[in-house]
Formats: C-alpha cells, sequence, structure tokens
C-alpha cells in the first residue's frame, strides 16, 4: 500500500500522559493542565534538570513523526501512522514542552526578545486546540452575537454552492476509504469491509448526480450525461447510507478520523433529504435541484454548525479536517492602539526543514481563519498574525510567511538556568 506505512500497535490504552521521573516530575507535569490562571506551576531548577533528558529522549525517539491536525503520519513520506506507544510518546513529550515554555527563564526571554506583551505566559494559554466549529473562533475573538449572524449570513451562499457541497463530500468519502484500507490491511473485520462497501455506494450516487455542461453555448444546450439513473433519487438515500456508515464502523471510531466528519456532515444530508437528483433532465431543472441545495443549507446551517465549519475549511483551503494548535494562545494587545496581535503555537519534534515548513503552514492556516472570522465579522482594529515553533535545542530564527511573522525557538538546559532562544 503506497500511502500508507502501517507502524504495529506496540500499546494499548495509553491515551494520556504518564511522565514518571522520580514521581514528583509527573505529579508537577499534571499541574500544568490546571485551567486556572492563578494556580501557575512553581518548578525548582531540579525539576529541568531531571525533566530535560526526557524531554530529549523522547524527541529523538519522535524525530520523523509528525503530528498533522491531530493525525500521526512519518515526515519521511507523509504516511499514516497508528501506533499507541507512538501517540504515548507524542502526548509526553508537548505536555513537558508546555512545562518548560511556561518556565520563568522563557517567559523573560521572550518578553525581552519578541515583544512587550507576556506571550503565552498563563497555562490557558499553553493548552492545545482543537478548532472545529466558527463558535470557538467567534468566543476567541470576542465577537459579538449580531457580528456572529453578520459572519453566518456572508459566508453561507458561498460555502454552500453545490460544486463546495459536493467537492467536501467527495474528499470525506475518499480519505475515509483511504483509512478503512489502511485499517483493513492491519485489523481487518467485517465492519470495515461493509463500511468500504458502503463508501463505494455513496461515491457511485456522487459521481452518477454529476451533470456537464458547456458553459460557451446557450443556457438551455445540456450535453448528455456519461451516466443516466434509472429513476430519480433522493439526497435521503445518502442520508440513510451514512448512517449505515456509521453503526457499522463505530467500534472502529477512534481510528478512522474521517467517520465523525461524516457525522458532521450527516446535519446536512439530511436538511436536503427531500431534494431530488436526477442528471437526465435539462439543464435549467438541474440548476434548479443544484441552487435549491443551496438554499436549503445556506437558510438551516446556523452559525455554531459543524457542518457549516467543515464546508468553510474545504472552501478556504481544501480540506475538510478539524484545525489543532498545540498552544491556543492568545490575543495580546501591543500599546499601540486599535492594533492586537493573535499568538498560537506548534511543537516540533525537531528543526529539520520539512518538520518546521509543515508546522508553519499548519499554523498559517489557523491563523488564517481566525484573520477570515475577524474581517468577515468587520471587528474594529487590526488584527496581527504570529506563529511560535518550539523544538529541542538550540536553533534560533524569525522568518515570514504569506506576510505573518513566525518565530522558530530552541529549548535548550544550560549548567545553571533554562534557557530558550528566539529570534
Amino acid at each position: 500500500m503506497k500511502a500508507f506505512k502501517v507502524v504495529q500497535n506496540v500499546l494499548q490504552g495509553s491515551k494520556y500522559c504518564d511522565i514518571n521521573l522520580n514521581g514528583a516530575l509527573h505529579f508537577n507535569a499534571m499541574l500544568y493542565h490546571c485551567t486556572s490562571d492563578s494556580d501557575k506551576e512553581v518548578l525548582p531548577h531540579e525539576w529541568y534538570e531531571k525533566a530535560f533528558p526526557k524531554l530529549t529522549r523522547l524527541a529523538h525517539l519522535l524525530k520523523d513523526v509528525d503530528s498533522v491536525d491531530g493525525r500521526l503520519v512519518n515526515a519521511n513520506d507523509n504516511s499514516i501512522i497508528i501506533s499507541d506507544r507512538i501517540e504515548h510518546r507524542m502526548n509526553a513529550f508537548k505536555s513537558l514542552v508546555r512545562v518548560f515554555i511556561g518556565s520563568p527563564s522563557v517567559q523573560q526571554m521572550l518578553k525581552k526578545k519578541i515583544s512587550s506583551f507576556d506571550c503565552f505566559g498563563k497555562p490557558s494559554e499553553r493548552e492545545p486546540m482543537i478548532v472545529n466549529s466558527l463558535t470557538l473562533v467567534s468566543n476567541v475573538l470576542n465577537v459579538t452575537a449580531q457580528q456572529r449572524k453578520l459572519v453566518r449570513l456572508t459566508i453561507c451562499p458561498q460555502v454552500t454552492q453545490h460544486s463546495i457541497w459536493m467537492g467536501a463530500l467527495e474528499k470525506i468519502l475518499n480519505e475515509l476509504k483511504l483509512e478503512i484500507d489502511l485499517l483493513n490491511f492491519q485489523f481487518p473485520s467485517k465492519g470495515t469491509k461493509m463500511g468500504k462497501q458502503i463508501v463505494y455506494s455513496c461515491l457511485k450516487f456522487l459521481d452518477e448526480s454529476a451533470v456537464s455542461y458547456d458553459f460557451d453555448s446557450a443556457s438551455w444546450i445540456r450535453l448528455s450525461p456519461a451516466k443516466v439513473v434509472d429513476s430519480p433519487r433522493k439526497w435521503e438515500d445518502v442520508l440513510e447510507m451514512f448512517t449505515d456508515l456509521i453503526n457499522c464502523l463505530k467500534s472502529e471510531k477512534d481510528w478512522l478520523c474521517h467517520l465523525k466528519t461524516i457525522e458532521v456532515m450527516k446535519e446536512g444530508v439530511s436538511q436536503i433529504r427531500d431534494v431530488l437528483v436526477d442528471n437526465s433532465i435539462g439543464y435549467k431543472d438541474s440548476r434548479h435541484q443544484e441552487s435549491l441545495v443551496q438554499r436549503k443549507l445556506s437558510k438551516t446551517l446556523g452559525h455554531s454548525s459543524r457542518c457549516l465549519f467543515t464546508l468553510l475549511l474545504y472552501y478556504l483551503y481544501g480540506q475538510v479536517r478539524d484545525l489543532e494548535v498545540d498552544l491556543c494562545g492568545a490575543m495580546y494587545g501591543n500599546g499601540i492602539e486599535n492594533r492586537l496581535t493573535l499568538c498560537m503555537g506548534r511543537v516540533l519534534t525537531s528543526n529539520e526543514e520539512k518538520m518546521v515548513w509543515s508546522g508553519v503552514k499548519q499554523l498559517d492556516r489557523a491563523l488564517g481563519l481566525f484573520k477570515f472570522v475577524w474581517e468577515t465579522a468587520g471587528m474594529k482594529g487590526n488584527l496581527e498574525l504570529q506563529g511560535h515553533l518550539w523544538f529541542v535545542g538550540p536553533e534560533e530564527r524569525f522568518f515570514t510567511y504569506r506576510g505573518n511573522a513566525f518565530f522558530l525557538h530552541g529549548i535548550s538546559l544550560g549548567p545553571k538556568i533554562i534557557s530558550s532562544k528566539a529570534l
């Protein structure tokens, strides 16, 4: 299987960070996850001395492992990795890095060399975040209820276009098919085999629903379809297939990321269940069907809809996976009137170019989405974007990507103090 490299599942049930260096490290690392900013961890230098070898060892073990929106991949060939042990190590590594970023010396460095505000200074700003709804984005940006309505009214007609709707569904189904193929290769089951057949049926439905037009001809001229369905069908057929697909794969849900997206898209399919799909009718009638899909989706998908958010991701980036950041950061005032800076961070296992640029592109998508909502909502003030990438090592770097500032920070342990360098 060219698209995937299967890594053996060698440790079951390790879904959480459990670092154990003399017991104290485990206890204090867990303190980091306290959501109260008043309970900042106060760790002695000896804690960092004992933790740093563990951090270095994890970085070495994970050198070629990248995390792309919640999915582990081999950075050398972009193949998917399925391994509880590697997932456990990655969680432990990122948790330790977050603690190091919160150390007083790192915070002093950031304030001195990067900005005048306390970047990632609070524990809540170093928590991971899954960007999976417009509501979450709006909460971070302090978008009012009236402005959220404006956002929905503005983006709905764009992201519910028939081509966007069909493209997003096809993207989800094709990626789910690849995930099922990988799972079938390693852990074949009746559910995965049945699921694969249903996915093929859904893709066949989309293919048979496609209509070809010659846009250079008069609007009443329609090219003959490649395939003609015997009788008109409804989107209710897809809704039933989605329901069956979710039921037969529910035991494999943790391994199939796009099955969760199928659950999200059921909302949209249910809203258009009564709409006919017939590629044997004339151009105008077919366009009416497509516009009906757009109108129903645009009217019924609310601001908090996960389906609407998935369509927006496909509209902006051509992808359907939720965006993930390792350090959620915050919006900071920089002392200049009407100017704010949004900071977010990624944790890297190495500073190799392929790893750095992968992290930059992921951060850029997340930051860009927040900027898109900011501008669509008509928020006052100028929002600047900053991406921060952290790895274990001494390198210092600053660069720009698509007009935004990115900082590569190296975490290292000196003889007496913890130091982190950045430009």
